[in-house]
């Protein structure tokens, strides 16, 4: 019988972090031979610097390998549980250090979550040199970090970790940890480990473990697709509601839907419905572009997307996704146009930047006997009283008569408007 092994209390992921520069795995961009960041730990010529990238690609790792390779004095704080309070604690350590000519790295996990005022106390003290600071955030800066501190640090953008860094990381856990190497082990499919991680390092590392765990009492474990499904149940979809992977796919579903493409529309609706995104918040976006995309080139789009809209709020998930997709596909496949979305954003340009001329007198209501006896309503006429209910007539103020806002297209319904609509334009300008 297999004897009682022991179990280690600290995760895999920890248990091998690399400590030093030449364990780490990926970034090569950054880390690479003759690369900044590598130069900037040899030469020991630290600066603020923040670290961008998604989560389990090195940035917590390569703030204490600076730390260890600089012999600087560490602190490490998480955004979400710390505040000003515990930024002066360090900056006060920081301030007596600089006086023995020791640096202090300070480095804050999540620093997006910081607050204006939060960033704001840190500004002093890195331009100082008291701290150096190394913040690691999944959002994007330009976004997350006020304008004044982004422009006193460095940023260095980590990527995603590709199969051969995952590769090496998973090779490093098997002959480095003395728990992992003191059992017998098979990995059958490391390409399916590899893609549930989503390039991941810390989820690679968590699966493995946990699938190892799960069959310890066997002589010789064998990893499969099928214990890690087991384990994991769902791949890892990366996809921040809050952040900025929730901007990204959310553009380019609407961009495929602009630009008539099914496929990608309902690839980008499953990778937001898959990452947990609010269906209400989709529905919502598909009734805008219904209108600025498509407008009176296929009027019923409009109709059909407000029928999601209400359907999707009855229904919920996850019946609500098929509903959202008939919706994309049609989107995507009906007649384009933006010209109402133009026609409005010229008319209120004109409204702003122009005299607000008097409404015309035939087109001004006369409630009133003093109304119709100065003349409002004067000579107006009644389309309706007219063959096929029309009749040429100008509705702008004289100052703008040939003021064309509307350019319907040639495609679907906005054809026919764009024909029966010539009339009405041939005395304002040439069509």
């Amino acid at each position: 019988m297999k004897s009682k092994i022991e179990i280690p209390q600290t995760p895999l992921a920890e248990r091998v972090r690399p400590i030093l520069l030449d364990q780490f795995r990926g970034q090569q961009k950054l880390i690479g031979e003759g690369k900044p960041l590598r130069k900037m730990i040899e030469n020991e010529s630290l600066s603020s610097i923040i670290f961008w990238g998604p989560p389990g690609t090195g940035k917590t790792t390569l703030a204490r390998i600076i730390s260890e390779s600089t012999k600087s004095e560490f602190f490490q704080i998480n955004a979400v549980s710390s505040g000003v309070r515990e930024l002066r604690q360090v900056i006060e350590i920081g301030k007596e250090n600089l006086k023995y000519n020791r640096s202090t790295i300070l480095f804050i996990d999540e620093i997006h979550r910081y607050n204006k005022a939060q960033q704001d106390a840190l500004l002093s003290s890195v331009e100082k040199g008291e701290i150096i600071l190394i913040g690691a955030t999944t959002e994007n800066p330009s976004f997350e970090i006020i304008p004044a501190l982004r422009s006193r640090v460095r940023i260095f953008i980590l990527e995603e970790l590709n199969k051969s860094d995952l590769q090496e990381i998973l090779n490093f856990a098997l002959t480095n940890d003395e728990f992992i190497k003191s059992l017998s082990i098979k990995i059958v499919d490391n390409e399916f480990l590899f893609f549930i991680s989503g390039g991941d390092a810390r989820i690679l590392l968590n699966v493995f473990e946990a699938a190892i765990l799960h069959e310890l009492e066997k002589e010789k474990i064998i990893i499969t697709k099928e214990l890690i499904e087991e384990i994991i149940q769902k791949k890892n979809i990366a996809f921040d509601k809050g952040g900025e992977e929730h901007f990204n796919v959310i553009s380019a579903f609407i961009k495929s839907v602009r630009g008539s493409d099914p496929d990608a529309a309902v690839y980008w609706l499953a990778r937001m419905l898959e990452g947990g995104e609010d269906p209400i918040f989709i529905a919502r976006r598909m009734i805008i572009l219904a209108s600025e995309d498509i407008g009176n080139a296929a009027p019923n789009a409009l109709v059909l997307a407000q029928a999601t809209f209400s359907a999707v709020e009855k229904i919920g998930m996850p019946e609500s996704r098929i509903i959202l997709s008939q919706c994309a596909t049609y989107l995507s496949s009906s007649p384009k146009s933006n010209a109402s979305y133009l026609a409005i954003d010229s008319a209120i340009s004109d409204v702003k930047n122009l005299p607000l001329y008097h409404v015309p007198l035939n087109l001004r209501n006369a409630p009133t006997r003093l109304m119709k006896d100065i003349g409002y309503g004067e000579n107006y006429k009644y389309p309706h009283d007219f063959e096929n209910h029309f009749v040429e007539e100008n509705y702008l103020p004289e100052e703008i008569k040939s003021k064309q806002y509307y350019f319907p297209t040639e495609n679907g319904n906005e054809k026919v408007l764009r024909d029966r609509l010539k009339l009405l334009w041939k005395n304002r300008k040439e069509y």
